[in-house]
């Protein structure tokens, strides 16, 4: 049995802590970002201060 043969029990131990780790704290970055997404309640976060703004502020 050659040494590419066997299992690396390093590389085991590697990949069970990144089970662990994406377990704990879930995906670090997402998939895709916010402007990729776009669309849905968020897709104009300045609206609200648009509409709520006091009317001393012009505009």
């Amino acid at each position: 049995m050659t040494k590419s043969d066997s299992p690396q029990p390093a590389d085991d131990d590697a990949v069970k802590r990144r089970r662990r780790l994406a377990e704990v704290f879930g995906d670090v970055l997402p998939e895709t970002t916010s402007d990729e997404r776009g669309g849905g309640p968020e897709a104009d976060r300045e609206a609200w201060y648009r509409e709520n703004r006091p009317p001393h502020h012009g505009g």
